[in-house]
């Protein structure tokens, strides 16, 4: 009898292969065109070429401004939210583990030993003696046999969760690269803006005084004065926001690295066109589904809730549980291993609800329900990425001619400006149609810089919106290594 302990307990263990009651995943249809809208002034990547897809583009590749790489190296080691989502990684993770154990029995070693003396009026005959006892054990208590596949239903959906995690970790990456390089434009921005509004500002301030030195001269009239007075108060307010815009963006940047700006910072290049990548493939609209994190981790979290489903059906079906031990016991401790002291002791138990009350029913219909949210969510989270893809590519195929657009405007009021001042000094115009003027060709200049860093911002939303950032460099290609290694060896 003995001998066949281990037998039943190794059978016990392994009567684990049956099939688990989750249903097969089916990835949902993504409702998506499959190509990308085509947008006046837009020529699509050549087909014939083999470009790198952005989400293989490192963001140091992508980024080429010393300044903004060195603020999105502290970014990504000092924002709390990127560490967040690293430190949730390491929960599902251990979590993951955790339930994946449940599959192996724990087993346990157990050695006592006790020695008792028992009083005459107990004792044989009435006289007193004591009792020993020895005792080592090995044994499984309370292993649950997953015949259903209900534990491992579980270990999917914990394994399906991590991998979630992994993708929100990804997802929250990308942002943050995206997030700090906008904000450095907006500072860059700001810094451009406020230099063109004090350039008003002192024109305005030169104007009213001549306004004032003509007025006191009898030769200009009150409102000729009200009016360089009121240009130059707006002047005045136009400046004032530009500081606070610049102050603001300098303050998310502080926010978004996640400590004060360092003052060993490379110090701010003017602006440059190329200070991204600007030749960004979009290849084809499925790719989303395979590159974008926060896609990928709607379908994982979609495959847990597909794995839950399993779970809840098999709180239908009875649960074995299995307690055994064997070992070996003895009144002496020299004896504890001889011949004829093993014990053992096996005693699974069965357990199959007859009435809960409709709790398991109830439960499989809200894993159901669960999951069809899981569905709508992960549909969703689609259409999203190709609605902004979509977004990024049309801004990119207009905004190249905005800019054009302004830039001609600032070419045409600076001519306008010059006759107009040359007019004034012949006599012809008045300070105010200088004034007047003057104002035109800033706003012009500001519409140009907006114009400028809005080109740059659409290579941003274009990069992130097609997976870009979770590379720090991008992957030598394999033709390269390849032809490295063959000049090394040589």
């Amino acid at each position: 009898m003995s001998k066949s302990l281990p037998t039943l307990i190794a059978l016990a263990i392994l009567v684990v292969s049956g099939c688990t009651l989750a249903p097969r995943y089916h990835r949902p249809a993504a409702s998506i065109s499959p190509a990308w809208p085509r947008v006046p002034g837009y020529a699509p990547t050549p087909t014939n070429s083999a470009p790198v897809p952005a989400a293989d583009i490192g963001w140091r590749d992508f980024f080429r401004d010393a300044r903004l790489q060195q603020l999105i190296g502290l970014a990504l080691t000092n924002n709390p939210n990127l560490r967040a989502a690293v430190f949730t990684v390491e929960q599902t993770r251990a979590q993951y583990h955790v339930q994946a154990s449940a599959l192996v029995p724990v087993v346990d070693i157990d050695a006592n030993g006790q020695r008792e003396r028992i009083p005459n009026v107990f004792g044989a005959g009435g006289k007193a003696f004591t009792y020993s006892e020895y005792s080592v054990d090995l044994g499984v208590t309370s292993y649950e046999l997953d015949l259903f596949g209900q534990v491992r239903s579980l270990k999917k959906q914990a394994l399906e969760t991590y991998f979630a995690s992994v993708e929100a970790r990804k997802s929250a990456q990308i942002a943050l690269v995206a997030d700090v390089a906008e904000a450095y434009l907006t500072e860059r921005q700001a810094t451009e803006q406020l230099a063109v509004a004090h350039d008003l500002l002192n024109a305005a301030r030169q104007n009213y005084d001549l306004t004032r030195r003509s007025f006191e001269g009898g030769v200009l009239s009150q409102i000729d004065l009200d009016a360089a007075a009121t240009a130059l108060q707006t002047a005045r307010v136009a400046v004032a926001a530009y500081i606070q815009q610049l102050a603001e963006a300098r303050d998310n940047l502080v926010l978004l690295i996640g400590q004060p700006l360092p003052a060993n910072l490379p110090a701010p290049a003017p602006f440059n066109p190329r200070l991204c990548l600007s030749d960004i493939p979009p290849g084809l609209p499925s790719d989303l589904l395979e590159r974008r994190p926060d896609v990928l981790e709607a379908e994982h979290t979609l495959k847990a809730a597909n794995a839950n489903i399993g779970a809840a059906r098999a709180a239908f079906f009875p649960t074995i549980t299995l307690t055994g031990s064997g070992g070996t016991a003895s009144t002496e401790l020299q004896n504890l291993f001889a011949p004829g002291s093993q014990t053992w002791a096996i005693s699974p138990q069965l357990n199959w609800p007859i009435f809960d009350a409709g709790t398991a029913i109830y439960e499989l219909k809200a894993s159901r329900a669960a999951e069809r949210i899981d569905v709508a969510n992960y549909q969703s989270a689609v259409q999203t990425a190709f609605r902004e893809t979509s977004d990024a590519l049309a801004v990119r195929a207009t905004v190249q001619t905005q800019l054009e657009a302004n830039q001609s405007l600032v070419n045409s009021d600076e001519k306008t400006y010059e006759l107009t001042e040359a007019g004034f000094r012949g006599g012809v115009n008045s300070a105010l149609d200088v004034l007047t003027t003057q104002q035109a060709l800033d706003t012009a200049r500001q519409n140009l810089i907006v114009s400028k860093y809005a080109r740059l911002t659409s290579l941003i939303n274009l990069y992130q919106a097609l997976g870009g950032g979770w590379l720090e460099n991008s992957p030598q290609p394999a033709a390269t290594s390849q032809n490295e290694t063959s000049a090394q060896s040589q």
